[in-house]
């Protein structure tokens, strides 16, 4: 008992002291995603503090006028979203961002900032070879914006192939993808039919 609790208290005293930093390297994933699917903002070279800088600079807040999406703007017109997505995976949870073209329908990127899916699987969905199949998708309307199809199967302007091997990551990153597009959607619709 008294071991157990001696280790535990070092480990929870580790937690404490590193709560801090883990939380920073949290925010600096999320930035760093948000970058990658705007145009023009993310380099590969570019240190840490480089790219937090650009992204204090460059990107705006969600707004009313974002419906909840990360913005750029130039003269005051947005010219691109980068909307959060987040929810259940396979086996945690997933968090990423889709770049979404200002004119609210063709797709520039996604990327993935917190995922713990299978590695060789369902992880493969942070990977290149997976993501690039999303640069100029067009959001369709109704209740499936995107389509995420099994490997081989024929493809339409919103759909990807899935990650073979990976069907349940796939099935729920397709529902993450569309619950969020939806929701965004819907509000975009909504503050369009107030102007």
């Amino acid at each position: 008992f008294i071991a157990t609790a001696f280790f535990s208290s070092i480990v929870i005293g580790i937690t404490e002291l590193t709560s801090e930093k883990v939380k920073a390297n949290q925010m600096l994933a999320f930035e760093n995603a948000v970058l990658s699917v705007l145009p023009g903002l993310y380099e590969e070279k570019a240190n840490r503090l480089e790219l937090h800088n650009r992204f204090n600079k460059e990107v705006s807040a969600p707004d009313e006028l974002s419906a909840g999406a990360y913005t750029i703007r130039q003269n005051g017109k947005i010219t691109a979203y980068a909307l959060p997505i987040a929810g259940q995976g396979f086996w945690a949870p997933i968090k990423g961002i889709i770049g979404i073209e200002a004119d609210k329908k063709t797709i520039i990127a996604i990327a993935f900032y917190q995922q713990n899916e299978t590695p060789g699987l369902g992880a493969e969905i942070a990977q290149p070879k997976f993501r690039n199949q999303f640069k100029g998708k067009i959001i369709s309307a109704g209740d499936k914006p995107l389509g995420i199809k099994r490997p081989g199967a024929e493809l339409v302007a919103s759909d990807v192939h899935a990650v073979t091997g990976a069907t349940q990551t796939s099935v729920r990153l397709e529902k993450i993808i569309n619950d969020a597009l939806k929701d965004w959607l819907s509000k975009v619709a909504k503050k369009d039919m107030e102007k």
